[in-house]
């Protein structure tokens, strides 16, 4: 019992210090530009030498630490957010077997070890996300852990692909892979990262994994799952330059930045609105990496981790005390009621949309400013421009039905404050959302980026933003009239609060028609043709010329006098003719 009440806090105490560790090294890694790898050959085969291996470099240590930070809050939280469950000793070390997973993934370079961590995290998320054992999550599980073995698959071939290099790691074989030889391994290691990091055509599994628990999305949105994708195509980052593939991720990630920023709006499920805005920030990570830019790509990741934790942490504060409803048109006047909560919240979505000098800012604005400098097509720039706004329209229409007016839910409520775990808990990330860019930024980058733009390109970011929040406020005052315009245009509004249909497809129709094409593959296949010509016939086959080869071990008389009478037939036979 004495266990059961202190595990959250031995589970951060412990996570803590090793991010404090983890941060520690990284700095002295970055300041003497050095790195470590440990390697432990397993085996050799085929001229191919199977190597455990850890690389202990700045970029691994300093986002292994935000991971153990980001952990050691979230298991806190939990204590008090999972306080009634009776199963919650298993969510603490399915949410530290999560950790691991992510460790494991993020300190391996070489594609046969880094599964260890990347199916680690497919199977824990999948226990996570059907944790509270009903109907919903079921479905969402399946659909979470099917789109991720997508994924998974592309990984396998890829390193089938790459035993042909005589090894596994692609810190060393990414050099050598700027020839057009290795598209195919390019375009599978790009999918694995599209089917992880919830892309085009696989992003209906991010939403639906809001089944699991909270405290659960606060730690999969932020640092862990969806992460991993974007951190994979960081250090394959010198395989994809200059390649078809990385013109392919541009776009595709565009479009996702685009439709997760459409979607958020038509959106009433408050876990499901931070849930697109999380993929609209992948989006961007992605895209900038295309561009080129993985330190920048890098610098965004850790920035958002920070205030995207938060922000799914006051969320769930939020949910906990209006008795469990997710439906933001159900909330209302809550800064009356959760003055500290409400104002974390303002603070991680402000900057969410890049509020100058808090942590999204540094990131987001030198981000949307390369983006500019660079040669990109005027789709792509389209993109970016109408994205950011988009952020700044959602995110204050998050805020409007949260903070403003009354309190729409129960005429008598106990909505408080008072809960001293999930206050403390977000103490920390709320100070790394103000100023944890700012310090990133003297860390990462202490030779600022030269940026040449005009006047207008300048302030462009600036204008956008102010414009998008002018619409969106205008629109959330005029919310009867903008939902009646929206029924008359139902088709356009059903796609853009679907995500283009996206969950429809990915269930129902691609379910249907692959388990219709399984049934017809199983008849024809492995009930059918594969008997005869399979292990059956195969069998028959065999079994006739092992006994053929019986008899002429054995030296039997009769078989010579049967082979001498066919060899005199068949003389006379070509003399006759």
């Amino acid at each position: 019992m004495i266990w059961k009440i202190f595990m959250h806090e031995i589970s951060m105490f412990f996570l803590l210090l090793s991010s404090l560790v983890c941060g520690g090294f990284s700095i002295l890694n970055l300041m003497k530009e050095s790195s470590c790898i440990i390697e432990w050959e397993l085996m050799f085969m085929n001229s191919s030498s199977m190597v455990f291996v850890i690389v202990l470099d700045w970029i691994s240590l300093m986002f292994m630490s935000f991971v153990l930070l980001i952990s050691g809050s979230v298991l806190y939280y939990s204590g008090s957010y999972m306080s009634g469950d009776k199963n919650v000793n298993r969510f603490m070390y399915l949410v530290l077997g999560f950790v691991l997973s992510m460790c494991f993934m993020v300190l391996s370079p070489n594609l046969v070890s880094i599964l260890l961590g990347w199916d680690g995290l497919g199977l824990v998320s999948y226990a996570l996300v059907i944790f509270y054992q009903n109907e919903k999550s079921a479905n969402a599980g399946m659909l979470t852990i099917l789109s991720n073995r997508v994924g998974d698959i592309a990984i396998l071939l890829s390193i089938g692909l790459m035993s042909s290099l005589g090894g596994w790691n692609f810190f060393i074989w990414g050099i050598y892979m700027s020839d057009e030889n290795w598209m195919l391994l390019k375009f599978l290691m790009v999918l694995g990262a599209m089917t992880k990091s919830a892309q085009i055509p696989f992003s209906a599994w991010l939403p639906a994994a809001m089944a699991a628990p909270t405290p659960v999305s606060a730690l999969v949105h932020s640092s862990t799952l969806v992460t991993a994708g974007v951190y994979l195509m960081i250090r394959f980052s010198s395989g994809l330059e200059g390649s078809k593939a990385q013109s392919f991720l541009l776009i595709v990630s565009c479009l996702t930045m685009f439709m997760a920023g459409l979607g958020a709006n038509f959106e009433y499920d408050l876990k499901k609105i931070i849930a697109l805005s999380t993929l609209s920030q992948l989006g961007v990570m992605l895209s900038i990496l295309s561009l080129g830019y993985q330190d920048l790509a890098f610098f965004h990741l850790l920035s958002h981790a920070m205030f995207k934790a938060l922000l799914f942490m006051c969320a769930g504060a939020v949910i906990h005390n209006v008795g469990g409803y997710q439906d933001i048109r159900l909330m209302g006047g809550l800064i009356k009621y959760m003055p500290l909560t409400l104002s974390y919240m303002v603070i991680a979505n402000l900057a969410l949309c890049g509020f100058p000098f808090l942590a999204g800012f540094y990131s987001k604005d030198l981000l949307l400013e390369t983006a500019f400098m660079s040669s990109v097509n005027m789709i792509v720039f389209l993109l970016y421009v109408i994205s950011t706004s988009l952020t700044v329209m959602y995110t204050l229409r998050l805020l409007f039905y949260s903070m403003s007016g009354e309190f729409n839910l129960l005429s008598l409520s106990s909505v408080n404050d008072e809960d001293k775990i999930m206050v403390n808990s977000m103490n920390g990330l709320g100070i790394g959302a103000i100023v944890g860019g700012g310090a990133l930024a003297w860390i990462i980058f202490p030779e600022s980026y030269m940026i040449c733009m005009s006047e207008v390109m300048k302030t462009l970011v600036l204008m956008v933003s102010v414009l998008g929040g002018v619409i969106g406020y205008l629109m959330n005052m005029m919310e009867v009239s903008f939902t009646l315009k929206s029924l008359n245009n139902y088709f356009f509004s059903a796609m853009a609060g679907s995500m283009w249909f996206m969950p429809f497809l990915s269930t129902k129709n691609l379910s249907s028609i692959s388990f219709k094409g399984g049934s017809v593959i199983q008849k024809v296949g492995d009930k059918g043709w594969y008997e005869f010509y399979g292990g059956q016939g195969a069998n028959k086959i065999l079994t006739n010329i092992f006994l053929v080869l019986n008899e002429l071990q054995l030296n039997s008389i009769k078989v010579f006098m049967k082979m001498f009478m066919v060899g005199i037939i068949f003389i006379l036979c070509l003399y006759i003719i």
